[in-house]
């Protein structure tokens, strides 16, 4: 972990600030007092962010790269339950009910983060209420996912599955193409299968299929290419 201190330039015109959500209805004023106090610091690939059951003192704002918070299930296996990337924010529970973290965070690739410690934190809110407002929608956004997400493990079929975590990472991190979307896998094979509960080979084995259906295109280990999105939508259950 490398860390630097207040005013670096890890992120010059405090583009962090502008990238979060809950910053959105400050003026540049306000961001520029906020920039004042921020914490930068690096982190390579594999490395820990947060550990389950650390007692967090900080806000952590994704500024660059991506990160996965997970827990162990009591037989050992790793579920994801979350990805974060460029924008997203953790931590905010933490400080606001004073309770250790819930989850463990680990760096899927090189990641620069902000911070804003406790007490800072807590002032902010008393000076920016929207604030507060936002962290509660955010927070009712990632409940739905989550909710939707164990749902999805019950319910749906491994092929629903599959195709709806390709259509959220089209959504998250895709870019259109001529030939579709091309789609930037924040999540290994094993790491999709973490997430959706399944064993790598069943998500090796799906995606493999949805290939040989004209589907989807494998670019590389990290990309693929939705080359027909409205079948995917259908077998996802989004589209009758």
């Amino acid at each position: 972990m490398i860390e630097c201190g207040h005013g670096c330039n890890h992120c010059s015109d405090q583009l962090c600030l502008h990238k979060v959500p809950i910053f959105n209805a400050l003026d540049e004023s306000d961001l520029e007092k906020i920039a004042s106090i921020i914490i930068h610091r690096e982190y390579k690939k594999g490395e820990t962010i947060i550990m389950e059951g650390e007692k967090s003192e900080s806000v952590v704002i994704m500024h660059e790269g991506s990160s996965k918070a997970y827990k162990y299930t009591p037989e050992g296996r790793e579920q994801i339950l979350y990805v974060f990337s460029e924008g997203d924010f953790f931590g905010e529970t933490n400080l606001l009910r004073n309770q250790l973290a819930t989850f463990s965070v680990e760096a899927l690739q090189p990641v620069k983060t902000c911070m804003i410690m406790k007490s800072q934190f807590q002032s902010l809110i008393q000076q920016y209420p929207i604030m507060g407002i936002k962290i509660i929608e955010d927070l009712g956004d990632r409940m739905v996912r989550l909710e939707n997400a164990l749902q999805s493990m019950g319910v749906r079929n491994v092929d629903a599955r599959i195709s709806g975590l390709l259509l959220d990472f089209a959504n998250k991190y895709g870019s259109n193409d001529k030939k579709g979307t091309v789609v930037h896998l924040p999540l290994s094979r094993e790491g999709m299968a973490n997430y959706l509960g399944i064993a790598r080979e069943t998500v090796s084995r799906k995606l493999g299929q949805l290939e040989n259906d004209g589907i989807i295109q494998t670019l590389n280990n990290k990309s693929i290419l939705i080359k027909d999105d409205e079948s995917l939508k259908v077998i996802a259950g989004e589209l009758y």
